[in-house]
């Protein structure tokens, strides 16, 4: 991106303008189209740096900087595969390297994570969802899965994630993980089988609630990015 971030967008910019039509804009440097961007990558980019990382502040971190490395580069991005494709990659390698800084010791296979066990009990929401008792049970039962989930080894959480929530082919798991698509297949596997040991007599699915990043974290994500790139451009 070389050109001057700008209030106006060039074009109307919304939930329905093609992902390549924002790429263009953001090139041009359509502040608009930045922030549109960054709102519909959020989740996908929280996610997959959340299967490296330890922690979500960690995983906040990995997706700003995989950010401003993207947008700073955007010149780069020739559009063989989709944007979200290319920055999907991108935070891979970010989030593996961030924790190559903070572990230096430990290699990203073998990273082992502390093991404590809740000693919550889950409230389950009943019959009346508007209830103030149903809206903790929602959240514990969240807090549950992500739980779960993040005590996986990260050798099997991230492909999960990928599969799971982002619903990524295995050969796309494959391509940007860099692994034959039966070790996918093997790993989500037994990441199941775990899951399935903690999960099945608690829950009934809802992997698609966890690990969120949407609303005001969105948004401040958004002014962060944006007022860095219009720092690093000095503009």
């Amino acid at each position: 991106m070389t050109a001057q971030l700008r209030h106006q967008g060039i074009a109307p910019t919304g939930p329905a303008t093609p992902e390549a039509e924002l790429v263009t804009s953001a090139k041009g440097g359509d502040e608009a189209a930045v922030r549109e961007l960054i709102r519909r990558m959020n989740p996908r980019l929280f996610r997959i740096a959340r299967g490296i990382v330890a922690s979500d502040a960690d995983a906040e971190e990995v997706v700003q900087e995989t950010y401003l490395k993207a947008f700073t580069k955007l010149d780069n991005f020739r559009a063989e595969a989709r944007f979200s494709t290319w920055i999907t990659r991108i935070a891979i390698n970010t989030a593996r390297m961030h924790l190559r800084r903070v572990r230096p010791q430990e290699e990203y296979d073998t990273v082992t994570e502390d093991q404590k066990a809740s000693d919550s009990i889950l409230a389950f929401p009943g019959q009346h969802p508007n209830r103030p008792e149903a809206a903790l049970g929602r959240a514990q039962v969240r807090a549950f899965l992500e739980s779960a989930v993040a005590h996986l080894p990260p050798d099997l959480r991230l492909p999960f994630l990928m599969r799971e929530v982002e619903n990524m082919s295995i050969l796309a798991i494959a391509h940007d993980l860099s692994l034959n698509p039966i070790t996918v297949k093997t790993r989500l596997f037994r990441a199941r089988r775990r899951l399935r040991i903690a999960l099945e007599e608690r829950t009934q699915g809802g992997f698609d609630a966890i690990f969120p990043f949407d609303g005001a974290r969105c948004a401040d994500l958004a002014d962060r990015v944006v007022a860095k790139l219009k720092a690093d451009l000095r503009l």
